[in-house]
């Protein structure tokens, strides 16, 4: 079989390129043949829709997108192969429900005045114009043959936002590397990490906040825990004109008096991901959702930050941003309201007090890892693509 995958691919610094290098290098080895139309693109819409013009399509089975992220160059390059192809399997993950895209490439006149105008008002056209992109995701949604999202939470917001038929919606959860197994280290101090991309938006100041309020309450904790930034600057989307947000994060820092319980590993090198996870006992996820998305929808997706942790074998504490309290809803993990810094402290306050939660939650957090390797996966979107080239009903 032979497939084209629309998506972004490293060195694109996302996690939704990550999760397609992996998914690709997955389904070559389990034998299906994977071509990448629109590899160099970026998110350029015009790029993608010149690449669906000029590809030669003749032997492509199945073709097979990720949406997610703010992209718009695989919208725009399904909508165009669907116009092009009405009878060519096309498929995307969804790494964002309940929405494909959440925004258009374009506003229409007048709201296209808007463009140059201060905030709020570009904000407030996009806004108004939302019917549209709605009216366009739900089309494009329902003339898709499947589309698949990484957890039950993210296909029923799905589902009922593009008011799509049930079925037309698998869930596979998000692939996990194979890593060998290791032990957690010496339960004192309590190693705590945050992993993942760090630009706003992902509550670090919240933990920073939680962390201090525990060691105001119980200033002997001071010893008995250290915390770990590490991860992505993502430099293009972390920094503002001015202080950028990890000078504003080593502000706070010194603020709360918090310099020596933290270190910092920005852009770690993807072999040393692995290691630097299990030196530690629990990864933090504090997330917030966006206020302004909320203007739009419910983001529903989950993050390639759990995945790692569950294919370290380690712990996460995460708010209920997202889909995050599914995931950590089988003994592997604790959760607290988003943005809720007093119930964050409660919850390290908690694991300082009983450090052999960090090993239950190790080994259910190893067994999920072992039930989502990426091999394993892999056969589940080939399952998937096989019956619908072959027009039979998918059943997981």
């Amino acid at each position: 079989m032979r497939i084209a995958l629309l998506a972004p691919l490293p060195p694109e610094q996302t996690g939704i390129a990550d999760y397609a290098e992996q998914l690709r290098v997955s389904l070559e080895a389990v034998g299906v043949e994977v071509v990448t139309p629109l590899a160099g693109c970026g998110n350029d819409p015009l790029c993608a829709l010149e690449r669906v013009r000029t590809f030669d399509w003749s032997g492509v089975a199945l073709v097979h997108a990720e949406l997610g992220g703010g992209r718009l160059a695989e919208f725009h390059a399904l909508r165009a192969l669907r116009e092009r192809f009405a009878q060519l399997p096309l498929t995307a993950t969804v790494h964002d429900p309940e929405r494909l895209v959440w925004r258009r490439a374009s506003l229409p006149w007048p709201l296209s005045l808007t463009q140059g105008w201060p905030s709020p008002w570009p904000q407030a056209a996009t806004v108004l114009a939302d019917p549209l992109c709605l009216y366009e995701e739900r089309r494009l949604a329902n003339s898709l043959d499947a589309l698949v999202t990484l957890t039950a939470l993210g296909r029923n917001c799905l589902t009922r936002r593009m008011r799509l038929p049930e079925q037309r919606v698998q869930v596979i959860a998000h692939g996990n590397q194979h890593i060998t197994a290791q032990p957690l280290p010496p339960l004192e101090p309590l190693r705590l990490l945050y992993f993942g991309f760090i630009y706003r938006g992902k509550g670090i100041e919240d933990l920073l906040d939680a962390l201090a309020l525990v060691i105001r309450q119980q200033p002997q904790l001071q010893q008995r825990v250290r915390l770990t930034l590490a991860g992505g600057s993502a430099p293009e989307m972390a920094f503002d004109a001015g202080e950028s947000y990890i000078d504003q994060l080593r502000r706070r820092i010194v603020e709360l008096g918090l310099e020596s319980l933290i270190e910092w590993r920005l852009d770690l090198p993807s072999e040393v991901i692995a290691g630097t996870i299990q030196a530690h006992h629990v990864v933090v996820l504090p997330y917030r959702e966006s206020k302004k998305l909320r203007l739009l929808g419910a983001q529903r997706g989950t993050s390639g930050a759990l995945s790692w942790a569950a294919a370290c074998g380690r712990g996460v504490i995460t708010s209920d941003a997202r889909a995050f309290a599914e995931e950590v809803s089988t003994g592997n993990g604790g959760i607290f309201a988003q943005g809720d810094v007093a119930a964050l402290a409660s919850q390290l306050q908690s694991l300082l007090e009983q450090p052999e939660r960090c090993q239950q939650w190790a080994e259910r957090a190893a067994a999920i890892g072992q039930e989502r390797l990426w091999p394993v996966t892999a056969q589940r979107f080939k399952a998937l693509f096989t019956a619908l080239c072959e027009g039979r009903d998918y059943a997981q």
